[in-house]
């Protein structure tokens, strides 16, 4: 019976407490970064390249708690690809004008 009130209290508290990880249905998760508009994100990303690129000079003092290739993986899925689209199909609308 104890086993079944831990279990009970454990998933009680994953509800309020294991929030930050979305499950996509295959295997994997998202995780939401929330910005205030497309110049934090700009922000976000250009820090996070010019920390790797910190990282990579300072690589002769090979610091293992950056991990560079996780930090520019991420960076790779914080570009916004699609609203790059976008702007250039309004750049070219405006070109033929």
């Amino acid at each position: 019976m104890k086993e079944l009130k831990d279990l009970e209290y454990i998933k009680k508290q994953s509800v309020q407490y294991l929030n930050i990880l979305k499950p996509t249905g295959n295997k994997s998760c998202n995780v939401e970064v929330k910005v205030l508009n497309y110049s934090e994100l700009g922000c976000l990303i250009t820090n996070t390249l010019k920390l790797c690129i910190m990282a990579l000079e300072n690589e002769n003092h090979k610091n293992p708690s950056i991990d560079v290739r996780l930090v520019l993986e991420q960076a790779l899925h914080l570009f916004p690809t699609d609203e790059m689209e976008l702007l250039d199909i309004i750049n070219e609308m405006l070109v033929e004008e």
